[in-house]
């Protein structure tokens, strides 16, 4: 890419501004300002309302590599965030095209009056390819993205934000995602064309606590349909409060940032709730802080794993299955300690998606089974978690498909 790369026509009103110094003009969509961030890239076809509301992207700008976004607008219904005025999600996007008006007739808001309402600044008009083929060459970069409407930038004064950004290494940002307080869960899953339903308080048959490092709302929704009332509760709950709520098991959430910075006070709850033997389950975040209390090591990843087309071994059944992915740190396979098994594995890379503590009910996954890109390719995780926790109350295991 060239110092400055005007892929647009029109007078520019939005940039992203690289911490090399690299120049994107586009044309602004969304709210307006600027945000510091890091820039990933997305190549899923489908969902974009449900990925900038993942609370995983917090700290993050999503470039879409699918080209037309927005054209079935958005709705009330696709959220993932738990507590949407709080705004916990992606705070910058990139599109290929302009947004067109929605078609679709669950609509009820246009994308770009959506982006402005939940503080998400984007710009449009800009190469994504070429933008991707950079990240895969040079990894996610820092960066800085703004929305003037008038076209006005210190562009000096964006590059030296940039630069001085230290990126999202050590950076704690479950403590912005999380929930403020503990809350019950009994949403359960969309039935076409019905919408989602609710379980009922003598359908409940388990008790998961959840424990909330950013949590999706599909997750939360499946473990509903499963007859499973949740109590959601923050990322800062201890062990001692947990295990209070006489959970029949304890999941642990997706969540963004640097899982070795959250980890300072998340992996001694976590350990203690190992030894208490409670069935343990988690996803994403969970599952590389998981790693952390079994004694294995994170790293920061080259560009990170974020899409919907991603195949996954799972080494328990030898099957393949096709998953959603958003992740920009790992487990590192090499660091697990002997009694740790890993599980799954990413087909692209190698990386861990998986890993479960030998003789113990304890397991986790890194990419989101909840997410159905499969549709339902792994959906089963949610079940084999569920038997774990009837083999915990003595009563017969269910099929897993």
């Amino acid at each position: 890419m060239t110092e400055t790369a005007p892929w647009t026509t029109r007078k520019p009103t939005a940039l992203l501004v690289l911490a090399d110094g690299t120049v994107i003009e586009g044309h602004g969509v969304g709210a307006t300002g600027k945000v510091t961030a890091e820039v990933c890239f997305n190549t899923a076809l489908t969902g974009y309302e449900e990925i900038l509301t993942d609370p995983s992207y917090l700290g993050q700008i999503v470039t879409f590599t699918f080209p037309h976004i927005g054209n079935i607008g958005t709705n009330d219904e696709d959220i993932e965030d738990l507590t949407p005025a709080a705004r916990r999600g992606a705070v910058g996007v990139i599109f290929k095209a302009d947004i067109t008006e929605p078609s679709n007739y669950r609509s009820n808001r246009h994308l770009n009056d959506w982006l402005a309402s939940r503080g998400i600044i984007g710009l449009s008009g800009v190469d994504t390819r070429a933008l991707t083929a950079w990240i895969r060459e040079n990894g996610a970069p820092n960066a800085v993205i703004a929305h003037d409407p008038n076209g006005v930038f210190d562009i000096e004064a964006l590059k030296a934000e940039a630069r001085a950004w230290g990126g999202l290494v050590g950076l704690d940002l479950a403590k912005e995602a999380t929930s403020g307080q503990s809350s019950q869960w009994g949403e359960t899953p969309w039935v076409w064309d019905e919408g989602y339903g609710e379980l009922g308080p003598d359908d409940a048959k388990y008790h998961i606590v959840c424990v909330d490092y950013g949590v999706k709302r599909n997750i939360l929704r499946l473990f509903a349909g499963l007859d499973c009332k949740v109590t959601v509760v923050p990322a800062s709950t201890s062990a001692q409060d947990i295990m209070a709520l006489s959970p029949d098991g304890v999941f642990l959430s997706n969540g963004p940032g640097d899982p070795a910075a959250t980890g300072e006070y998340a992996v001694p709850v976590i350990r203690d709730i190992i030894k208490t033997e409670t069935p343990t389950f988690g996803i994403c975040l969970g599952h590389q802080m998981l790693g952390l209390a079994l004694g294995a090591t994170t790293e920061k990843m080259h560009q990170g794993h974020h899409g919907g087309n991603h195949p996954v071994k799972d080494h328990t059944t030898g099957k393949v299955e096709i998953v959603s992915m958003n992740h920009g740190f790992a487990v590192a396979s090499g660091s697990l300690p002997a009694d740790v098994e890993e599980t799954h594995i990413s087909l692209f890379d190698g990386t861990n998606c998986g890993l479960r503590l030998k003789g113990k009910p304890v397991f986790s996954v890194q990419h989101h089974p909840e997410a159905s890109p499969g549709p339902q390719d792994s959906h089963y995780l949610f079940r084999r978690f569920l038997n774990m926790v009837r083999e915990n109350k003595g009563e017969p295991a269910l099929a897993e498909r």
